[in-house]
């Protein structure tokens, strides 16, 4: 376990460390299908799914963190507060979204608005009520295939790239689908891609504009496959397909581009480059020039101040992220496998990081609290957090201004990584 920051000696509203997170309960949440998502992703896409069991977002993040350790991550963050009487600080007040954002937060509420309209109108059902399972079914096909949708056409996107390969990589459950995009010029290093999408969904469609941007700005191949997706295959099925990716493209690098090899992912796919990353120190797997995460999701059951703060209505919901978890993590022991937790694992060692973080996300804190313990531990690390952004903003690159921006700013990272390599 790597050693975690400390509190200055002054007292925690005043610290400028984060305390360590919060322990949150170890009761689990629901399956089924999330209700009450107003303002959420997945509200917006749920479509006329009966809603079946509420998840239950205690079984992840508790409601009730320590006012303490949540006020010194804050203040580490830039946040102002106000004292309590008993010098407990209280959660901030969330930051407004900035223009893009309000108008993507205020399309999800027409597109919850049009579907509770729907429903009300529908004719009664003459069939019996479907089975839970049936509507866990029809609920994963549809969310999947509308957020595999990408924000700018495919066929645009790849424009300013020399190829865009289809392929197939090997994988431990065999054959697994992936795409190679290829820039123009001398290509120099490889970067393995793992989308977000909570271990869910998305895909080769969702991020084919992120990794043509990429490929483009970093002058590397970049490699993005479609790996397992819970709950058909859960934990730690998504782990294994990421490393065995990250193999074939190493000896691909080593045969066709210099040898080196990035790792970059965002949300869920920013777990499994942190994993990854660690594997690399650990001798598990070949050892990245940079690591890449936008918003990564790293601490499993720990509580960050952001959690509560952004907890409903800036598009992810403490609520969407209960029931993402509980897809994924199916046995009890694997919320603490440091596969799953690259946060609380050692830190020492680890290659030059790269984070990227948007202000309006409840996953903000665990980006920020990582970068401080990764330059605890030595590392060096470039942190960006961008102002009035939500989750998932690099997928809207199109209309927001700051999704182009960070894809330019890992992009060139992964840049002068692959040269200073050469």
């Amino acid at each position: 376990m790597n050693p975690v920051p400390q509190p200055a000696s002054r007292s925690a509203c005043a610290g400028a460390v984060p305390h360590a997170p919060t322990q949150a309960p170890a009761n689990g949440a629901e399956g089924g299908v999330p209700a009450d998502l107003s303002g959420d992703v997945l509200g917006a896409v749920q479509g006329d799914v009966p809603e079946v069991a509420p998840v239950a977002a205690s079984g992840i993040f508790s409601t009730h963190a320590n006012a303490a350790s949540n006020a010194a991550a804050s203040v580490a963050l830039g946040q102002s507060h106000s004292f309590a009487p008993n010098g407990a600080c209280p959660t901030p007040a969330p930051a407004r979204p900035n223009f893009a954002s309000r108008l993507l937060l205020r399309w999800l509420r027409w597109q919850e608005d049009r579907r509770r309209r729907k429903a009300a109108h529908a004719p009664a059902p003459v069939a019996p009520h479907p089975a839970p399972e049936q509507v866990q079914e029809h609920f994963l096909r549809h969310l999947r295939k509308a957020m595999d949708t990408p924000s700018f056409p495919c066929a645009l996107s790849s424009l300013p790239l020399r190829r865009v390969i289809s392929l197939f990589v090997p994988g431990p459950a065999g054959p697994m689908p992936a795409r190679l995009f290829l820039p123009h010029g001398r290509v120099r290093g490889a970067v393995l891609y793992l989308h977000g999408g909570g271990f869910v969904h998305c895909g080769l469609n969702s991020h084919h504009g992120i990794c043509c941007r990429l490929a483009r700005v970093s002058g590397a191949a970049v490699l993005l496959p479609d790996y397992r997706l819970a709950p058909e295959h859960p934990f730690p099925a998504a782990v294994e397909d990421a490393r065995a990716a990250l193999a074939w493209l190493a000896a691909l690098s080593a045969r066709y581009w210099d040898g080196g090899v990035g790792v970059a992912g965002d949300s869920a796919g920013g777990n499994l480059a942190a994993v990854l990353a660690q594997d690399g120190v650990a001798g598990r797997g070949p050892m990245p020039a940079l690591q890449l995460l936008y918003y990564p999701t790293l601490y499993g059951r720990q509580e960050f101040p952001s959690h509560q703060t952004y907890a409903r209505g800036y598009f992810l919901s403490r609520r969407s992220m209960a029931w993402y978890g509980a897809q994924y993590i199916q046995d009890e022991q694997h919320w603490d496998d440091p596969r799953f937790v690259p946060g609380m694992n050692d830190l020492t060692g680890l290659p030059p990081a790269v984070i990227v973080t948007a202000q309006c996300d409840p996953l903000r804190d665990e980006g920020a609290f990582y970068a401080q313990a990764l330059r605890h531990a030595g590392v060096r690390v470039l942190y960006r957090c961008y102002p009035g952004a939500l989750h998932a903003f690099l997928n809207f690159y199109a209309f927001m201004p700051h999704g182009k921006a960070a894809l330019r700013l890992g992009g060139r990272a992964l840049r002068k990584a692959f040269h200073a390599q050469a």
